[in-house]
């Protein structure tokens, strides 16, 4: 190795306490989404087979509520991209912040924002794994070693580096909810319309929220009528098999469903557009707010970049 490295020798209570450190916030995720998913069991009864909606709390009184749906979006995409060209911890740290606050003030429960997060958790935590015992070496880099993993040393580069993709990670994932949660869903998709996604995506992303609630309310009658027939869920092969017919049905009455669907809209007069009744109307408010953001953004950035030469 090169003799300028700082190589530290980790004691075996030392190592345990690290490694406590790094999955204690995973699992301290997983726990409280594990408690909250069988309290919710215990309380109806049945599986929770809940699908939270994109534009539940859209009918709220915010900062975020009464922006142009359009300027928003441009807006915080924009500052999205500008959270993942970070490349400072302070920086990010400051970045999860301002989401976090953003979620706070956008007024939707938190709920939410923790389970967008738990999706992630499983992903992101493979960074704190693979990345510190992966990164190459670097002159004058500081390795810990740990008992029985001498031959895979822990590099604080490479975990720096995956505590930064995480923050950012966070970071953008909590923007998500201020910028598609304060507005209805129509709303939305009309100002991606209009701002140039195809109109063909549009309507598949609003028919696929809709109906995604109609099909789980045939999975609750399906399983409710198994459960009356007698079926108890086990791990053995019966259960898969009935398990495998259930969701052939399923498929089978999803199909004849969108059949339908289709045939209705038809006889309506839909010919490959949804009309929408939906008007924006951009005033000087919307554009101070967008340019409050950009200046967050940019004052972000440039921090960002020039932190390292200020410090000492």
């Amino acid at each position: 190795m090169d003799h300028t490295l700082n190589i530290i020798n980790v004691p075996g209570w030392a190592a345990v306490g690290i490694l406590l450190l790094i999955a204690s916030l995973p699992l301290s995720l997983l726990l409280t989404f594990t408690r909250h998913k069988a309290a919710k069991k215990q309380d109806s009864g049945r599986p929770d087979w809940s699908v939270p909606s994109i534009d539940a709390y859209a009918s709220q009184t915010s900062f975020f509520h009464t922006w142009d749906t359009r300027v928003k979006i441009i807006t915080l995409f924009i500052c999205c991209f500008i959270i993942v060209s970070l490349e400072n911890i302070a920086s990010c740290l400051v970045a999860l912040t301002i989401s976090c606050l953003s979620v706070h003030f956008c007024k939707i429960p938190w709920h939410r924002a923790r389970n967008r997060l738990l999706a992630m958790t499983g992903f992101l935590s493979m960074f704190l794994i693979v990345i510190p015992f992966t990164s190459p070496t670097q002159s004058g880099e500081t390795i810990l070693l740990f008992p029985l993993l001498s031959s895979f040393p822990f590099h604080v580069n490479g975990f720096y580096v995956a505590l930064v993709i995480i923050l950012k990670a966070c970071s953008v994932a909590l923007l998500m909810e201020p910028m598609f949660g304060t507005a209805s869903l129509s709303a939305t998709l009309h100002a991606l319309r209009r701002l140039g996604l195809p109109s063909s995506i549009t309507q598949m992303i609003m028919l696929s929220h809709r109906y995604i609630f109609v099909f789980l309310q045939e999975v609750i009658r399906m399983y409710r009528g198994m459960k009356v027939r007698g079926f108890t869920p086990k791990t053995d092969i019966p259960t898969m098999r009935t398990m495998g017919n259930f969701l052939g049905m399923l498929f089978i009455r999803s199909y004849e469903r969108t059949q339908r669907v289709h045939e209705a809209m038809l006889s309506r007069g839909y010919h490959g557009l949804i009309p929408t009744f939906i008007r924006f109307e951009l005033s000087m408010k919307d554009i101070a707010k967008g340019v409050l953001w950009l200046i967050i953004g940019i004052t972000l950035f440039t921090v960002d970049r020039f932190a390292p030469m200020l410090s000492p």
